[in-house]
């Protein structure tokens, strides 16, 4: 039989009876019992696993204020430090899964070429074809940058008080846009929370009512103005106008302009800089006098053909390393004559380089 204090199943340990039942002895010198012990062991690895579950939970939250910080500038630019990029040669799974739309738009540095008037109008009208039907697919961070792009645009068009028009065109075709990404959403594609792109809409919506605020100031200036100027100059700068709107913008401003604005050979000249003698042809319209009139017929061309476009500067791809950049960007090419090998791109070719 076991003597008394020690467990006939527990050779060699020790039982203590107590007022809660028998309990093992742990160590007659301190007096502890082995229960007492494993609680407080138990106790202590629950506050260990607090402490350490406490220790994520303000780590993740740390990381998420972090993020969110950086989400919510919406200022901030993505900036690379190579100011091109290399556009493979065939359309393979490489190209695909690199060379984007979105990834070029983030790497050639559109932020930088709005303040170069002769990038200007090329980085408008990239936005504006980018808005009617490429915005599903850019990535949430080319969104943020068109974004963030299109708010300096806006600005700078508030300050310098130019290209109006061209703007407003361009907040239009976007929010049109988003109206009808919004409305099907779930069978599009954009990328992030639905009452995000709302709140960009009402922001497109109030970028449109400053810049129908705007009100011109006449410069005080007492020097020479365009009217001032002999008639055959100021013929010869209006025949440098290519949009047929600022034409009558311009004759707007005064009776003798409005009389030069209605040349028919201003007109003309116009029309045969936009457009094909084949396209002329099918759109002629004659005058009352019997003469062709070559302001309607400018007019009805721009509803059906489009016009052509000229730019200051334009991005270029090499044809020998395959790669696009802003003309005057240094890059590694190994051509002997890089120069020769470049080739200027328009907004609607830069936009085909990344169809698949």
């Amino acid at each position: 039989m076991p003597f008394l204090g020690q467990d006939w199943r527990s050779p060699g340990q020790s039982w203590v009876k107590t007022a809660d039942g028998w309990k093992r002895f742990l160590d007659e010198k301190s007096g502890s019992f082995i229960a007492d012990v494993w609680n407080s062991y138990c106790n202590k690895e629950v506050y260990d696993k607090e402490n350490l579950f406490n220790s994520l939970n303000y780590d993740v939250a740390a990381k998420k204020r972090k993020k969110d910080m950086l989400n919510s500038k919406t200022k901030t630019q993505y900036f690379h430090q190579e100011k091109w990029i290399y556009v493979h040669k065939g359309s393979t799974k490489e190209r695909h899964g690199y060379c984007t739309l979105g990834e070029a738009f983030n790497r050639l540095d559109f932020s930088t070429a709005i303040l170069d008037s002769r990038r200007f109008n090329y980085v408008v009208r990239l936005l504006e074809l980018i808005a009617k039907s490429q915005l599903t697919s850019l990535s949430g961070i080319a969104q943020k940058n068109f974004m963030n792009i299109l708010e300096k645009v806006v600005l700078k068009v508030l300050e310098d008080q130019q290209n109006i028009r061209l703007i407003r065109e361009l907040l239009q075709t976007l929010y049109t846009s988003l109206c009808t990404l919004v409305q099907r959403v779930g069978k599009s594609v954009l990328v992030g929370n639905i009452n995000m792109w709302v709140y960009r809409m009402e922001t497109i919506l109030h970028w449109q009512q400053q810049l129908n605020n705007i009100q011109i100031t006449r410069p005080a200036f007492k020097g020479l103005t365009f009217t001032d100027l002999p008639l055959c100059l100021q013929l010869n700068i209006m025949q440098r106008l290519s949009d047929g709107r600022d034409l009558v913008s311009l004759g707007q401003v005064a009776p003798d302009l409005h009389v030069l604005s209605e040349d028919r050979l201003l007109w003309k000249k116009l029309c045969q800089y936009h457009f094909s003698e084949r396209q002329i042809r099918k759109r002629l319209i004659l005058s009352d006098k019997g003469q062709l009139d070559w302001k309607k017929m400018y007019f009805k061309l721009v509803r059906c053909y489009p016009r052509k476009e000229q730019y200051g500067d334009t991005l270029q791809l090499c044809r020998h390393c395959h790669i696009l950049s802003w003309k005057g960007t240094d890059h590694p090419c190994t051509a002997n004559n890089p120069e020769s090998c470049s080739v200027s791109l328009s907004p609607q070719d830069f936009i085909n380089l990344f169809k698949f």
